[in-house]
């Protein structure tokens, strides 16, 4: 698996290409946004490894140049660990985003999850004939469609991120219904590790907020949550 690792320390770098080798990773090392870009134009990567803080521009600038260059999973790896910040990542096109400092086996997993979902996917991120042939799914002002992998909010376009477009259409085909946290991490993520429900929380944050009615995704306090549905007339 073939890794491009956006990181202006050199020393982190060095320690972090050193572990990521042993575990059988093939690590690319660019110190500044701009030689990430160029490496992405040339090379093939599995997946990205982004630092925020780097010398010739924000990493977030960074990320939205990377997202409209290509598909590939971006994971944020930075020491800014408040809630706007993962939201902001996430609205760029940001697939994870793990904070400084981090254990090492977390990383792991997170790789091998954006990994796992990349690999799930068709040639255009449709994933081919699979769940996302299925039919268009309305729930009160909100349509998803999973086959165009588009939402839209009283007839509006709303742009989803990869995850939270699979959060919203697993909570979409079963409307009121409850889904626990570790259902909607297994089934979106891929994966039964549990730090992977911080990540879950700031997905549901953005979704809230890019549907414009944080009312329709609902908590259910200690179990998970569920899409709900409107009462007509209100």
């Amino acid at each position: 698996m073939r890794l491009l690792l956006v990181e202006d320390d050199n020393h982190v770098a060095a320690a972090l290409v050193a572990v990521l080798g042993r575990h059988g990773f093939a690590v690319r090392h660019a110190r500044s946004g701009e030689e990430a870009i160029e490496r992405l134009r040339a090379e093939t990567f599995d997946a990205v490894l982004l630092d925020l803080g780097l010398p010739d521009a924000d990493g977030f600038e960074v990320c939205g140049r990377i997202r409209r260059l290509t598909s590939v999973p971006v994971i944020m790896v930075t020491a800014r660990g408040d809630v706007r910040s993962r939201i902001h990542g996430l609205n760029l096109g940001a697939d994870d985003y793990v904070v400084k400092p981090y254990d090492m086996g977390e990383l792991l997993a997170r790789i091998h999850a954006v990994s796992r979902r990349r690999a799930g996917e068709g040639p255009t991120g449709t994933g081919g004939g699979g769940p996302d042939a299925e039919e268009v799914l309305h729930v009160g002002p909100v349509t998803v469609e999973p086959a165009t992998r588009t939402v839209s909010v009283e007839g509006a376009p709303v742009p989803l991120t990869r995850k939270e477009f699979d959060l919203l259409a697993l909570l979409a085909r079963r409307p009121g219904v409850v889904f626990r946290r570790e259902q909607i991490i297994s089934e979106v993520w891929h994966t039964s590790w549990e730090g992977t429900s911080r990540t879950l929380e700031v997905h549901v944050a953005s979704l809230r907020s890019k549907l414009r009615r944080p009312e329709l995704v609902e908590t259910v306090r200690g179990v998970g949550y569920r899409l709900v549905v409107p009462v007509a007339g209100r």
